[in-house]
């Protein structure tokens, strides 16, 4: 069964977020009707056209290529990044139809809290992505390293800094031995 906000995205081009903190409204029950709405800025295409198979994290998609096809309204937005070599893009889990709190994840046989996770069925179905820039032509990214679906919507993108953006003497909790394998783990269907 589609969500709600799977079809208003299909027939609006909207993406739909929930903004009340209760599972009530992510259920579908009365109660808070306030959402928040965000407008696809562009579309990422990718090899990848099925879930199954792909890999689940850049890591695990050295070297694929893809891109991002901006929308023409949001062309002033783009000057400038040729001079970043990585973006975070930023987008909406579109093929997500269901919010679960607790996963047993890609690289686990134990149940986690999905905030603990990277699993795509969350409360507000967002992912997150870094990309190598390989160039520009126009409203078009070329982008590297790419381990998302084709025809994802695009919610924004922001310049990867280094500076700002790596902590390598961070704890990954549970990751912590179980992320060497995510560069040859491969997708399921267990979050579709």
């Amino acid at each position: 069964m589609l969500s709600f906000g799977f079809l208003f995205w299909i027939l609006t081009g909207t993406v739909l977020v929930p903004e009340s903190s209760t599972m009530d409204s992510m259920k579908g029950n009365k109660g808070s009707d306030n959402r928040i709405a965000f407008i696809p800025i562009g579309t990422i295409r990718s090899p990848f056209t099925d879930i199954a198979g792909m890999p689940i994290q850049p890591s695990g998609a050295r070297g694929v290529r893809g891109t991002v096809e901006v929308f023409r309204e949001f062309a002033d937005g783009l000057s400038d990044l040729e001079g970043f070599s990585r973006l975070i893009l930023i987008y909406a889990f579109h093929q997500c139809n269901y919010c679960q709190l607790t996963v047993t994840p890609f690289l686990d046989t134990a149940t986690h809290g999905i905030f603990a996770t990277r699993a795509p069925c969350r409360p507000n179905p967002v992912g997150l992505s870094i990309v190598r820039l390989t160039g520009r032509n126009g409203l078009t990214l070329f982008i590297e390293d790419v381990d998302i679906l084709d025809g994802t919507p695009l919610l924004d993108i922001k310049p990867y800094v280094p500076k700002f953006d790596s902590y390598p003497d961070s704890k990954s909790g549970w990751l912590e031995t179980n992320a060497r394998g995510a560069a040859s783990f491969k997708s399921d269907r267990r979050f579709q």
